[in-house]
């Protein structure tokens, strides 16, 4: 038999051991459930005008028995009104076409914006669109063809009237409309 004074100090230390586990279960730190809650982000658009961006070129073509210099300059412009896609607005381009004789003196040197394509397009194009390019296209005797665009400033669109630019051996300009165009 175990004496009482014995089982006193047992059951002491046993009640000392089950408080001092339970005082260190009490001190740790408890699960807590976390609800992570994301907002999804917003996307902001910015209500600048965009550049559609710039561009040159140049090549050479042979013409009238002479060799030339093409010079094809796109600059967007932020002095002309704005061109729209129907969302973002856009600053139009003004295009410089330069004709180079062969001992590099300028032939022909001028500027173009969409106003200057304004009788072959129409209003929603006019008012909406901007001028998209110019490009050689081909010699056709005494004129050097070009392919100019005016329509809508998103890169992804193919919205856009064709035109024909022509530059004749006395500097002359003519515009005529694709034979391309749906309209």
């Amino acid at each position: 038999m175990v004496p009482f004074h014995s089982l006193m100090k047992r059951l002491a230390a046993a009640s000392l051991m089950v408080l001092a586990v339970l005082a260190v279960a009490s001190c740790k730190e408890k699960k807590r459930d976390y609800i992570i809650v994301s907002h999804k982000p917003i996307v902001v658009k910015s209500n600048k005008p965009k550049s559609m961006g710039d561009m040159s070129q140049s090549r050479e073509i042979n013409w009238l028995g002479q060799t030339y210099k093409l010079t094809m300059s796109l600059r967007s412009d932020t002095s002309l009104p704005l061109a729209s896609d129907g969302e973002q607005k856009y600053y139009d381009n003004r295009i410089t076409l330069r004709i180079l004789r062969s001992d590099g003196s300028v032939f022909f040197d001028r500027t173009f914006t969409k106003a200057d394509f304004k009788s072959y397009v129409n209003g929603q194009y006019y008012d909406n669109g901007a001028l998209l390019g110019i490009v050689f296209d081909k010699v056709e005797g005494n004129n050097i063809c070009f392919a100019a665009s005016v329509g809508s400033p998103d890169k992804s669109s193919d919205e856009f009237v064709p035109l024909v630019l022509k530059v004749s051996n006395t500097g002359g300009v003519s515009v005529s409309q694709s034979a391309m165009t749906d309209e």
